[in-house]
């Protein structure tokens, strides 16, 4: 079987032909001479084996055979130049998909005003968001179901490449009227003392405080899995807690007072991951930019 090669620039002139049915008008609109033009259409019908057009020295018309092209011909010019068109506007960020895991704790106080600046600078950009701790934001990201993850743990491993965001310093949170809430220094032994309202333990925070007091044991007395449950425990008197930094607008409450706190070893370290020897997409990159351009600031937020 003869085997068929026909560019876009031949089907191009094919349907230039059938609009204009004037040979002289085709290839004006093609930007050939007329010879040129002629030679091209001979050689598509010789490709395809067939006459597509009538001529006479009034009128172009296409053969029965030709009919037969003419749809499936615009068909396949429109799909490829909706192809092009996506492509280009991908490449320039206009269009595209991103989806990105996050830890709860900063989608909900710092990511949201990352998105929303992303969303004025990429209108035509699909955002998807997965709010999940460290080890589930790990799973999307190897399941090639988010383009990148911002987790804290478990980041180091070989089919991972991890980029540090920020380090975030941890704070004691309290009532008010909680003795360490004034008291001169809280150290290690006052914060182990107290009642402690812990995360629960697939929380990355709560990996961290465990390895940072060890070996010596909290007083723990109530473990819950919320960053809001957590809040409204200690408002009612139950108990104290430790949090990083970039946590602390979830404790804004007037009876409820943060201080820094020094433990050594105490810090959470936040990352952008993704696959290792993969690339991102333009929109991708895009957003990954973005959040390096507007790493979390603070006194107890430190950037590289």
């Amino acid at each position: 079987m003869k085997e068929i090669n026909l560019s876009t620039r031949d089907l191009r002139a094919f349907l230039a032909l059938v609009d204009q049915r004037s040979f002289t008008r085709a290839a004006q609109q093609c930007n050939l001479s007329q010879s040129a033009f002629s030679t091209q259409i001979r050689a598509i019908e010789e490709s395809l084996g067939d006459r597509l057009f009538d001529r006479d020295t009034r009128n172009v018309s296409l053969t029965p055979q030709g009919q037969v092209l003419e749809q499936s011909i615009r068909r396949m010019v429109t799909e490829f130049d909706e192809m092009v068109d996506d492509f280009r506007g991908r490449a320039a960020r206009e269009k595209g998909r991103v989806a990105v895991a996050a830890l709860p704790s900063v989608a909900s106080g710092w990511l949201p005003g990352i998105v929303a600046e992303f969303r004025r600078r990429y209108p035509g950009i699909e955002l998807r968001l997965a709010d999940v701790l460290s080890a589930p934001c790990l799973e999307l990201l190897r399941a090639g179901r988010v383009d990148f993850a911002l987790a804290s743990s478990n980041v180091q491993a070989k089919d991972l490449q991890a980029e540090l965001l920020c380090e975030d310093r941890f704070h004691l949170v309290c009532r008010r009227d909680d003795p360490l809430a004034t008291q001169a220094r809280v150290g290690l032994r006052d914060l182990a003392a107290a009642p402690f309202i812990h995360l629960a333990r697939s929380h990355s925070v709560r990996q961290q405080l465990e390895l940072a007091f060890h070996p010596m044991p909290l007083n723990t007395v109530l473990e819950v899995e919320q960053l809001a449950t957590l809040t409204g425990m200690i408002a009612a008197g139950i108990g104290i807690t430790v949090v990083p930094a970039l946590t602390l607008f979830e404790f804004q409450r007037p009876d409820l007072i943060s201080r820094p706190i020094r433990v050594r070893g105490l810090v959470r370290r936040l990352y952008l991951v993704q696959r290792r020897g993969t690339v991102l997409s333009p929109a991708a990159r895009s957003l990954y930019d973005l959040m390096l351009e507007r790493r979390p600031t603070g006194p107890s937020v430190s950037t590289p």
